[in-house]
């Protein structure tokens, strides 16, 4: 029997996670995904993770148990370069046998490590300021949220949290900061949604400028009901231990600040010599998702940068954008491998089609725009847009667990949610 072909899957978010799990159960290659963390969640939701109304550990995908289901193997590990020469992919390992490198050779290389919150170089950004665009950073980001809470039941005071980034981000967690908050009022301390001193900043005259903006307005009007303070135009200068310098030179104080503005890739990607790279660092990729520097190397999700053929826009960078990536690769490639064809087959053109977008408050408010191939296109606004959230992701497991186990795995959840507490602590 020929040797199979060696698949190499850096990034197990939405991307990387779907194309294993397909590839892997066509069995026709070796298909081995890598990623920092022992686990896979879904991106959208981890400010609940980070407020607390959400558990990980309910939500997360064991990335061996995934594999072992699925016919693929999983390495920890975090890219820190690639020799496009050889083909090898090498990867920084947490290990306690004096190996903290480990070398994974490809004969196809799928990126898609996501993308990084922004900071634009922003003095005391760095060194003051959280971020949650992955799983660990959501769960440091409760354990500041928890010790500043506690702080305030012990001691009295005004809890000052300060957000920058109006974007989806941005809207949904402060969002759901006030719901936290407004639940633990029940756990014995009443007063505490009026000290809350919650500011949510941006630098643009509107909320969620990639949404129509009676959906910007909308949202505004619902974060001020809740006593959310939303400062547009509101250009950040600096970030120390204390708050927010502002352009105008006005001050924000904030003991909890968080980062999200901005999108760029990671920075592993500044180091990969011959593979083109856009002005944020993402890999410049063609319609077949292959990189402009190397056919073998291919990028999907936030990393990539691809402009589509057919609208001439750069295709955003959204977890549903990273899926029908990732919907594509697997189903061309796995096709091609099951003709007998190699890794190096050539893919039809991808074409992004845009289904909507949709941002959810909590259980406040929701808005919806649905695509023209989206039942002809149309709104949804409040416990529709809300629960077409929600349906997003459990078509993410179902994708994943198969029918059976995604469904079992949706009821799971919904019955945790009646038992559990609302909100954790710990």
């Amino acid at each position: 029997m020929a040797d199979r072909a060696r698949i190499v899957i850096v990034g197990g978010g939405v991307a990387g996670i779907e194309v294993a799990t397909h590839l892997g159960r066509g069995g026709r290659a070796d298909v081995t995904l890598a990623d920092r963390s022992l686990s896979h969640v879904w991106k959208p939701m981890l400010h609940t993770f980070a407020a607390g109304t959400a558990r990980a550990d309910r939500q997360k995908v064991d990335f061996f148990a995934q594999a072992r289901r699925n016919g693929f193997r999983f390495q920890p590990g975090a890219l820190v370069g690639v020799d496009l020469r050889t083909r090898r992919a090498r990867l920084a390992v947490e290990a306690a046998d004096g190996h903290p490198e480990v070398d994974l050779a490809y004969d196809l290389l799928v990126l898609a490590i996501g993308s990084r919150a922004n900071d634009f170089g922003t003095p005391g950004v760095a060194a003051h300021c959280l971020t949650i665009d992955d799983l660990t950073e959501a769960e440091a980001f409760h354990t500041q949220l928890r010790r500043h809470l506690l702080a305030r039941l012990d001691r009295g005071g005004m809890l000052e949290i300060a957000i920058v980034g109006g974007g989806a981000t941005g809207v949904e967690l402060a969002a759901e900061l006030k719901h936290a908050i407004d639940l633990l009022s029940a756990y014995g301390s009443p007063d505490m949604p009026g000290r809350l001193r919650l500011t949510l900043l941006e630098s643009g005259p509107r909320l969620l400028p990639a949404f129509p903006e009676r959906v910007s307005r909308a949202a505004t009007r619902t974060l001020a009901d809740l006593a959310v303070a939303v400062r547009t135009n509101a250009m950040v200068t600096g970030a120390d231990g204390a708050g927010f310098t502002l352009k105008d030179g006005s001050r924000v104080p904030a003991g909890l600040k968080v980062w999200a503005a901005g999108v760029k890739a990671p920075d592993v990607l500044a180091g990969l010599d011959g593979l083109d790279r856009s002005r944020t660092g993402q890999l410049v990729v063609g319609p077949d998702l292959r990189t402009t520097g190397d056919p073998a190397v291919l990028a999907l999700g936030d990393c990539a940068s691809l402009t589509d053929p057919h609208s001439g826009k750069p295709v955003p960078a959204t977890a549903q954008a990273a899926r029908q990536m990732a919907q594509h690769l697997a189903r061309h490639l796995g096709r091609a491998l099951a003709r007998g064809g190699t890794v190096a087959a050539e893919l039809p053109p991808f074409r992004y089609v845009e289904k909507g977008a949709i941002v959810s408050l909590a259980d406040y408010n929701g808005w919806g725009t649905l695509g023209r191939y989206t039942f002809g296109g149309g709104r949804l606004n409040g416990l529709s847009a809300r629960l077409t959230h929600d349906l997003l992701y459990r078509q993410h497991q179902i994708g994943l667990y198969g029918p059976l186990r995604g469904t079992l795995a949706w009821l799971l959840d919904d019955l945790d949610q009646l038992i559990g507490p609302p909100v954790r602590l710990d």
